[in-house]
């Protein structure tokens, strides 16, 4: 039984293990890995961080996200929410150590014909995501794109949602005389009109691409830098993101 396999269980006998332990700021680190050394010899604990809340601790063991409080009394496995954006932290934080297991692309690489371009603006910046047409975070983040400026999109049609709707909606799409506004389109309905059944569309090109970068859900995100994300952003994230990128060599 692998501990991937187990986080619950894992969570379970960290409560056990931890519950009322006296530490010191200095010791905590030293402690936890002690303490899971010893029940889950295989365990790898990565790190053990202050969160931004006052109290809470993020500790991330074998990649999987938990936290506890200062006297470790309890360990959490669940997402974290912050209110104000309605932001899943725990989500981010799992992107953000996915991301870093996968690495970064090389955006040059990208095959950009095989995409649905959409300019905003003067189109500067550029993106490239991967999303399904029936995928729901994928319509949440529609909306947050909406709100960019300057920028241009380049959408991978990806559907492994939901096939064969998916894969239909995506050929329509693609098949449309304004490929832009059709996916706007199904986006904000959810529907559109089936294409002809003589077009053809990168469907087969498309879903080997993300194969190939181990694109495992939607909506994923790669920046000008290479830098990959994951999930329905708020904009405000995303902005930030794009402007690191945008710092950063282009690969």
């Amino acid at each position: 039984m692998t501990l991937l396999r187990t986080g619950r269980w894992l969570a379970t006998g960290l409560l056990v293990l931890l519950a009322g332990l006296p530490l010191g700021a200095a010791a905590q680190e030293q402690l936890i890995r002690k303490a899971v050394a010893e029940k889950f010899p295989n365990a790898k604990v990565e790190s053990v961080t202050r969160t931004q809340f006052p109290g809470l601790l993020e500790m991330v063991v074998d990649g999987t996200v938990f936290y506890t409080d200062e006297k470790f009394s309890f360990v959490v496995d669940g997402s974290l929410i912050e209110t104000k954006t309605w932001s899943n932290i725990t989500q981010a934080r799992r992107d953000a150590i996915e991301a870093k297991l996968q690495g970064p692309i090389a955006f040059r690489d990208l095959p950009l014909a095989q995409a649905v371009k959409t300019v905003k603006g003067n189109g500067r910046r550029v993106i490239a995501t991967f999303e399904d047409p029936n995928c729901g975070f994928c319509r949440q983040f529609h909306g947050q794109l909406a709100k960019l400026n300057d920028v241009t999109i380049y959408t991978f049609l990806y559907p492994i949602i939901a096939p064969p709707d998916s894969v239909e909606k995506s050929r329509a799409v693609w098949c449309a005389k304004d490929r832009a506004r059709a996916w706007d389109e199904v986006m904000t309905t959810g529907k559109i009109a089936p294409a002809a059944a003589n077009c053809k569309a990168p469907i087969d090109e498309v879903l080997k691409l993300g194969q190939k970068f181990n694109v495992k859900s939607t909506p994923t995100i790669f920046l000008s830098d290479g830098t990959r994300l994951r999930g329905a952003l708020p904009v405000e994230q995303l902005e930030q993101a794009i402007a690191t990128a945008a710092k950063s060599p282009r690969k």
